[in-house]
């Protein structure tokens, strides 16, 4: 019994003790809900507030751009206004310029009408003057108006036979005049019918290489594989600290195109030594030769040439590897046939022999060993030499005026000759000389009263003259600019023809605020 006694007190016990650990977990979750509950209402007290502020930052910005709108509108209100008020006056002030105007037009019309009264009552006075005069006459003279007409018509007659064979001497002489411009004109047509190009050749090449390790190659040990080109090509090659490119130097076009092909492919074969360069540069020069006889060929079909000796069309393909002032031969000798057969053409002549005269003009600049005679006569004995006709000989001969023109054709060749080397960009200028026609230009047209500014653009080729406006008007404009053409033709010497504008503006500027 006691121990159910004590089991039973243990349980109570145990009951107690489990009810008070309940009533205190009830106590603690009531607190802690408590602590959530006023944590909660923190939290929402804290975001009101943020809310509150954002919504017055906003209220503020709104309010902000509303018055920074309504300024702008105001300022565009404001400007409006004066932009409307300036019209006004401006208006007002045309008002008062018209009426004004209106004014001055009414007085003019006034004085113009008191003047025209004036001049009828003195053409009245003029006919009574013109009548008693007209009867005095016939009075004194004793001749009626029919005959004294007549007399008159007589007079006029005499007059005008004197003033018809005036006329007609100065229709001879403006006649002969005329026969200068036409020829010009015929030289003017020739040149721009004839497409031209600029060749630019020099004496020297400059051979181009992969990296500076085959300059020693080419040189070689002891510099025998140089000393074997040079000696082959006839060529100065020079081999120095130029990066990656080698110059080969001679006045002959031939031997420099010579050294560069064979230097190609000896680079390019890798075995350079002195027999394989001397093989080489033999190879090389066959080929030339061929290319030579080849070009020449081309030319003479291209032209319509026929019938030339096979030495002729050598010569004529050696032109090539020629220049004469930076000017490339063959193209100055293919642009002087074509001139010369235009303009021979034009004159009634025989083209096909200008063409053949004006291809051979040059033939004494290429020969295959070094005369003494000037080019002009050493191609007219190579012509003569070669079986071509007189005329043809006479007109290369006499290009240059070292021997006497015998036919048309020689002053055709001569021309056309003169035509093609004297046309801008076909020969080289020196630097220093092309500035000081520049300069010379530009002073020319500086030394005329009114004159502000030049300009001497396209290379010397035209000339652009800007005067005040207040200092010379329409008129004079025209004459400054035949003046000052007329100058450069008497004072200055220059290739081709110099276009002169003459510029004249008005300038008005305001500015809208």
């Amino acid at each position: 019994m006691e121990i159910l006694y004590y089991a039973l007190v243990g349980i109570v016990a145990l009951l107690i003790g489990v009810v008070c650990t309940l009533i205190v977990q009830k106590s603690l979750a009531r607190s802690r809900a408590k602590l959530i509950i006023d944590e909660a209402n923190r939290d929402a007290e804290t975001i009101k507030k943020n809310k509150l502020l954002e919504a017055r930052e906003e209220e503020l910005k709104i309010l902000a751009e509303a018055e920074k709108q309504a300024n702008n509108r105001l300022a565009k209100v404001q400007t409006a206004e004066a932009r409307q008020k300036q019209r006004e006056l401006q208006l007002n002030q045309q008002q008062s310029d018209n009426q004004r105007q209106r004014n001055e037009i009414e007085a003019t019309k006034a004085n113009l009408e008191a003047q025209q009264n004036v001049v009828e009552q003195k053409q009245l006075e003029l006919d009574k003057l013109h009548l008693i005069a007209q009867e005095e006459l016939e009075h004194i003279s004793g001749l009626s108006s029919e005959e004294a007409k007549e007399k008159l018509i007589e007079s006029l007659k005499d007059e005008a036979k004197t003033a018809a064979a005036s006329y007609i001497n100065d229709i001879m002489d403006e006649a002969k005049m005329t026969a200068n411009k036409e020829a010009k004109r015929i030289v003017v047509q020739s040149i721009q019918r004839v497409a031209t190009e600029t060749a630019i050749e020099n004496s020297v090449t400059v051979f181009h290489i992969d990296s500076d390790e085959i300059k020693g190659r080419i040189i070689g040990r002891e510099g025998r594989n140089i000393r074997a080109l040079e000696a082959a090509t006839g060529i100065e090659i020079i081999v120095d600290d130029t990066p990656e490119a080698i110059v080969l130097s001679g006045f002959d076009p031939v031997r420099r195109e010579i050294a560069r092909l064979a230097l190609h492919q000896l680079v390019a074969d890798g075995r350079i030594h002195p027999a394989r360069i001397e093989e080489v540069v033999a190879k090389v020069r066959r080929q030339i030769e061929e290319e030579i006889i080849e070009t020449g060929k081309r030319t003479a079909i291209d032209l319509g040439i026929h019938g030339l000796h096979p030495d002729l069309i050598r010569l004529v393909g050696k032109m090539k590897y020629r220049s004469s002032y930076g000017q490339n031969l063959l193209q100055h000798a293919r642009e002087t046939a074509n001139l010369c057969a235009i303009m021979a053409s034009e004159l009634g002549l025989n083209p096909k022999k200008a063409r053949r005269a004006g291809l051979l003009h040059d033939i004494g600049k290429v020969p295959d060993e070094d005369p003494e005679l000037p080019h002009a006569i050493y191609g007219m004995k190579l012509a003569e030499k070669y079986k071509e006709k007189p005329e043809i000989c006479n007109a290369i001969g006499a290009h240059h005026d070292e021997i006497e023109q015998t036919t048309l054709l020689a002053p055709i060749v001569q021309v056309c000759d003169a035509i093609s080397g004297a046309r801008p960009g076909a020969r080289r200028e020196i630097v220093e000389a092309y500035i000081k026609r520049l300069n010379d230009l530009e002073q020319l047209a500086l030394s005329y009263p009114g004159v502000i500014k030049t300009y001497a653009i396209q290379a010397g080729r035209e000339l652009r003259v800007i005067v005040g406006a207040d200092k010379i008007d329409d008129v004079e404009t025209e004459k400054l600019s035949a003046e000052i053409a007329r100058r450069i033709q008497d004072e200055m010497t220059y290739p081709g023809q110099v276009k002169i504008t003459v510029i004249r503006e008005t300038r008005s500027v305001s500015f809208a605020k």
